[in-house]
């Protein structure tokens, strides 16, 4: 048997990382097309600002750890810069980044001013990749960590409606999104939306995380070619649904008059559910490595998205979700303990991580007052 000695990001099967990148890249295309249709403006400005900025930090990263060491010797500027680039700098390096400035900017709120643009995409870069290492290093998304800061630090000021072609502002649900409709108390229906506009994006929201039937298109793409686990995708969409009915269930039973079928799909199709398990959970770099760790990765991840969305007090809970699921992403493949092996004590775990958030989120529904306002 030959050892080959490669660096990270480690695959277990036969597909280069390159090929992975330009898959999730096509994937991605219908999305941003249509972002760019009905936001031309803003999704350029943000788009090239994200690339610009996180391109460029991976080059000088790269750069710098491939620096000359001291010799005693005078060497010119293209010495050097041939030492430290060399061998080190490839299109995977470009690549990475750019994907990540595409889903970081399709995240980002069409009212997202500049400046909150420049800081997440460099805290995103800086802070959820390169201090770990790199490429293939991070163990955070690095599109969730530049949003998520740039909403904690910003999130006030860029809350705004931005004009458009597309759909029609309402003056009847005052939040960014539909979610903070259903978030606010209001659980007999399911807001101001159809079903119609969910799907096809014709609400306020993200830059191109709205555009649902474009979504599906990049899930099935990907899947198709093997370039994001079905693990994943399945029991992270599966267990949310089943949680929301749960919820939806419990929330009818306070005699609201919710149907909580209705109650689920609004929720599904709501927020960055889908972009998140299409495009951000299944990362082969920040996912676990083994297929029931897989599972268990998108499953933990449901239910953080879950208890956020109900019990906290922001209405979304994606991006925070898809965090936690990161570094419980680390403990799954811990050494003494990861095994692609499936038994008894892994299929306990995914049990209980259902019927326990159910009977928690019933609980705190019918008898905790959570929605009796």
């Amino acid at each position: 048997m030959t050892i080959v000695k490669e660096s990270a990001p480690h695959l277990r099967r036969k597909a280069s990382v390159t090929r992975m990148m330009v898959d999730v890249l096509i994937a991605l295309a219908p999305t941003l097309i249509f972002s760019f249709v009905v936001y031309p403006i803003k999704t350029l400005i943000t788009y090239v600002i994200s690339l610009a900025i996180m391109v460029g930090a991976e080059f000088v990263y790269v750069g710098l750890r491939g620096i000359m060491p001291k010799d005693g010797q005078k060497h010119s500027f293209k010495e050097r810069f041939a030492y430290a680039y060399k061998g080190k700098y490839n299109q995977n390096n470009i690549l990475t980044p750019a994907i990540s400035a595409i889903i970081f900017t399709l995240i980002m709120p069409a009212g997202a001013p500049i400046y909150a643009i420049i800081v997440g995409a460099f805290v995103g870069i800086v802070f959820g990749k390169l201090v770990f290492g790199g490429l293939g290093s991070n163990i955070f998304n690095p599109a969730a960590v530049g949003m998520i800061f740039a909403k904690i630090c910003f999130g006030s000021q860029y809350v705004t409606y931005v004009p458009t072609w597309y759909y029609q502002k309402t003056d009847i649900v005052a939040s960014a999104t539909p979610l903070g409709y259903i978030n606010n108390g209001a659980y007999a229906s399911t807001g101001n939306y159809g079903l119609f506009d969910l799907f096809f994006g014709r609400i306020p929201g993200a830059l191109g995380e709205v555009y649902k039937i474009t979504i599906i298109i990049g899930l099935i793409y990907l899947l198709v070619r093997r370039s994001a686990d079905f693990r994943i995708v399945v029991s992270y969409l599966g267990t949310f649904s089943i949680l929301m009915l749960v919820a939806g269930l419990s929330v009818m039973g306070l005699g609201t008059g919710i149907n909580p079928f209705m109650f689920l799909l609004y929720n599904l199709l709501s927020g960055g559910v889908l972009f998140g398990a299409t495009f951000m959970l299944t990362d082969p770099v920040t996912s676990p490595i083994n297929a029931p760790s897989r599972w268990i990765y998108g499953m933990v991840a449901a239910v953080a998205t879950v208890f956020i969305r109900l019990f906290a007090a922001l209405p979304e809970g994606v991006g925070f979700s898809i965090l936690i699921a990161n570094m419980v992403a680390c403990v799954l493949d811990h050494y003494e303990w990861s095994s692609s092996r499936y038994t008894w004590k892994k299929f306990l775990t995914m049990g209980l991580l259902i019927v326990i958030p159910a009977l928690v989120t019933f609980l705190a529904i019918f008898y905790g007052g959570t929605f009796n306002g």
